[in-house]
């Protein structure tokens, strides 16, 4: 059980990323003492004596602000090193701001640290993305990973997940932004109320219960900004959007019941809400990638991938996790056209009038023509979720 004795005061970041020197500049402005890890000694060594990231977010912020000299410094509180024990050792709350397909080697060097320490330790996931299992084969989140490499180790750590919607540069410059943070309740009181409300009209946030649906919609939205960033540069006019947003929620809540989440986070902020700004915001990196991906087209979807990641700082995690998730779809015998749409587009060599009609297809061809779910399926995806669900074909096929 987690003790309320958790020092709020200062916070440690895993990976000096967007999203980690985002959250380093929040927390040195609230006066909590911060320290960034990072293998690489020479990126903390410039990150020490300029108090700038040499990697990521600077030069984004620069445009921006109109200028590196208008840059905001890190904070005085905020010092880099690569050494993980310290990291451990000295700070009761670790945000783990790397990608998902880092997480399981790193939850490797992690753990005999967690086991070692004396105290408790608060791990918080703002990661989007799904993984396959090692051992089941089947699709995890984040929480799901943590929690079983780290299952021996359950009395010694507690576990928080941040939602969306936001975007790492309105975190640095402190606009106004409001999180979803997940978990059990009392750890992720704590993590709203001591840890991140400091100054609410930069940065307020609501509870939410179902850890592994936030997680969910969290990473297959980006999936949605993929097709969207894409689909707004074929040119298929202002309706068919619409279309997209609705049908990938239909898709986003079947799969996350099947992943062991509930219905209602897609309704919530860190659903609807995220999935609406990384669709339709230049902000998204995932959105972008979409944009990109068509703009920079060579019929070789391995070729046009490296062009496009040249363009963006930061790694888009809809790439990955869409083909995570087709591999989970084949297994599961899950009909999903916007999603096979997108594994399809980004990973088989197409030319761009096949990739309008995919598009097309997915959107006004999808077979199943309801627009609710009707009393007998909500009785029995509650009652049996790993068999009712969008399946590809029925039971009795």
């Amino acid at each position: 059980m987690i003790t309320p004795n958790l020092d709020t005061t200062r916070v440690a970041i895993i990976g000096p990323g967007r999203l980690g020197t985002s959250f380093a500049y929040k927390f040195g402005r609230d006066g909590k003492r911060v320290a960034i890890y990072y293998h690489d000694s020479e990126v903390c060594k410039a990150i020490n004596s300029d108090h700038l990231n040499p990697l990521h977010l600077t030069e984004d912020l620069a445009k921006r602000l109109e200028g590196m000299e208008n840059v905001p410094r890190l904070s005085s509180n905020v010092y880099a090193t690569n050494d993980l024990e310290h990291i451990v050792e000295n700070n009761d709350f670790i945000i783990l701001a790397i990608t998902m397909n880092r997480l399981p080697e790193f939850l490797n060097y992690l753990k005999p640290l967690i086991d070692k320490k004396a105290g408790e330790t608060c791990l918080i996931s703002p990661i989007k993305g799904l993984i396959s299992d090692e051992i089941s084969k089947e699709l995890i989140t984040p929480s799901q990973l943590i929690n079983n490499n780290l299952y021996n180790l359950k009395h010694k750590y507690q576990l928080g997940c941040i939602g969306g919607p936001f975007f790492d540069i309105d975190i640095a410059l402190g606009n106004p932004v409001c999180l979803t943070v997940a978990g059990k309740k009392r750890i992720a009181n704590m993590i709203r109320e001591d840890l991140l409300k400091f100054n609410r009209k930069e940065i307020n946030s609501y509870y939410n219960f179902d850890i592994v649906g936030v997680e969910a919609c969290g990473a297959l939205k980006n999936i949605v900004a993929n097709i969207k960033g894409l689909a707004d540069s074929l040119k298929l006019g202002d309706s068919i959007p619409g279309t997209i947003f609705a049908r990938s929620g239909v898709e986003i809540r079947s799969l996350s019941r099947l992943l062991g989440g509930s219905f209602q986070a897609f309704h919530s902020q860190a659903g609807v809400g995220d999935m609406y700004v990384t669709v339709s915001s230049l902000a998204s990196k995932n959105y972008r990638y979409g944009k990109y991906f068509y703009e920079l087209d060579t019929g070789n979807p391995i070729e046009t991938n490296l062009r496009v990641l040249e363009q963006i700082d930061g790694t888009p995690e809809g790439p990955n996790t869409i083909r995570n998730v087709h591999k989970y779809l084949e297994k599961k015998n899950m009909y999903s056209p916007l999603f096979s749409c997108a594994y399809r587009i980004f990973n088989e060599a197409c030319d761009k009038n096949a990739i309008k009609d995919l598009i097309i297809q997915a959107c006004q061809f999808d077979k199943r023509t309801k627009e609710y779910i009707d009393p007998l399926s909500r009785l029995m995806y509650r009652i049996l979720p790993n068999y009712w669900y969008r399946r590809d074909k029925s039971l009795f096929d």
